[in-house]
């Protein structure tokens, strides 16, 4: 994402190119940006999303906390290749994740991913080197390009959540499918991470 002003610049000119949108934005309000993440903190985020994947909210959280604590420290490529599998499945994960984050554990470790880097990589090419990894798909690389990375026009148009939305921000009976969404976008260049953040709301209720 953007610092504060380019972000509230950005958010003005959404709410001009489509008032639909405004209204969303006037009801949720301004964005605001938590701390940036941490580059040595990138393992973890991408373990914990991998964790999340079709869990609903409190499960996911109880297992990632279950998975958290077989590491005592830092939680790194080589701290978790050294937990015993049997204490990842005790703590609730299953067989398709453990192999996943022990996956992306490897490819750390041997420099098919390098999380330092990821940084300074196009979002393409940052999608390209996280779907080498067992179990990361578009979807994930996507959020990790939004939430960790900070990418301003990260547009995930297979997200249920996002087209959910549009369709709620706009009166429409239908969801729009991915390549719909696409075209609907092409608008809102470069600021498309935060039309996707206002998607999300729309789907909530209105504050009180």
């Amino acid at each position: 994402m953007a610092p504060a002003r380019p972000l509230a610049d950005a958010t003005r000119r959404i709410a001009v190119l489509d008032p639909a949108l405004g209204r969303v934005i006037a009801a949720h309000g301004p964005r605001r940006l938590p701390r940036r993440p941490l580059v040595a903190d990138r393992f973890e985020t991408l373990a914990h999303s991998i964790t999340h994947q079709q869990l609903a909210g409190r499960a996911a959280a109880t297992i990632w906390s279950r998975v958290r604590a077989t590491v005592p420290g830092p939680f790194t490529p080589e701290a978790l290749v050294a937990v015993d599998p049997g204490d990842l499945a005790a703590a609730g994960l299953s067989g398709t994740k453990r192999a996943a984050v022990v996956d992306l554990a490897h490819h750390v470790l041997d420099g098919r991913v390098r999380l330092e880097r990821l940084g300074h990589l196009a979002d393409a090419e940052v999608v390209d080197e996280l779907v080498q990894v067992r179990g990361i798909g578009p979807w994930t690389a996507e959020m990790f390009l939004m939430f960790t990375l900070r990418r301003p026009d990260v547009w995930p148009v297979g997200d249920l959540g996002v087209r959910a939305g549009w369709a709620r921000a706009h009166g429409l009976d239908d969801l729009p499918d991915a390549r719909r969404l696409a075209e609907l976008g092409e608008p809102f260049r470069p600021h498309r991470s935060l039309v996707a953040w206002y998607c999300w709301r729309a789907c909530e209720p209105e504050p009180g």
